[in-house]
């Protein structure tokens, strides 16, 4: 290839073309920055930005006494960013019932009741006792309403109470098998 143009990969000159021969050093570099720049000029394109991932310039110096983006931040108001950004509102709100159970419904409620599961809005509790249960059923409304303004709306649309998981004796050394005694009077 004979009209290749030579270039320091292939054993050329290091020097652009419009650079003066007999220069070295500091003064060769000075020439071949001038020639860049004059080039760029020509073509007309500008300058690539500087600073962050979205093209914003980056801020020099001292900022000044008001508060400026560069700033240490709390920890908080950078996690509410960041769960915006993510899109993770809704599950924040789902994991705060089950977190701060005590502060959502209030402690004698708590104290007599645990959340389970949520899906679909619709939230499980399981209450101590019986009685609890029918209390919290009584209270149901009051409670959505309650969840709503601690949490947010439409996180919980729909309580489901029962009480506690009552022992199983299908099994165990008293067992009897098949139907069990029946009545033995006649």
């Amino acid at each position: 290839m004979p009209d290749e143009p030579k270039s320091p990969a292939n054993g050329g000159d290091p020097k652009p073309a419009d650079v003066p021969d007999g220069v070295s050093g500091p003064e060769l570099a000075r020439a071949v920055l001038d020639a860049a720049k004059a080039r760029r000029a020509a073509t007309g394109r500008p300058r690539r930005p500087t600073g962050g991932a979205g093209g914003e310039r980056r801020l020099r110096g001292y900022s000044g006494p008001g508060p400026d983006p560069r700033d240490p931040q709390p920890l908080g108001a950078v996690l509410n960013r960041l769960v915006k950004a993510r899109g993770w509102q809704q599950p924040a709100a789902e994991a705060t019932v089950f977190g701060a159970w005590e502060r959502v419904v209030g402690p004698e409620v708590a104290q007599h009741s645990r959340p389970v599961k949520l899906e679909n809005g619709e939230l499980t509790v399981e209450a101590r006792s019986t009685a609890w249960a029918t209390q919290l059923r009584l209270l149901a409304g009051s409670l959505l309403q309650q969840i709503g303004r601690e949490i947010g709306h439409n996180v919980v649309r729909k309580l489901h109470i029962h009480g506690p998981a009552a022992p199983s004796w299908s099994r165990g050394p008293r067992r009897v098998r098949g139907r069990g005694p029946r009545d033995t009077y006649g």
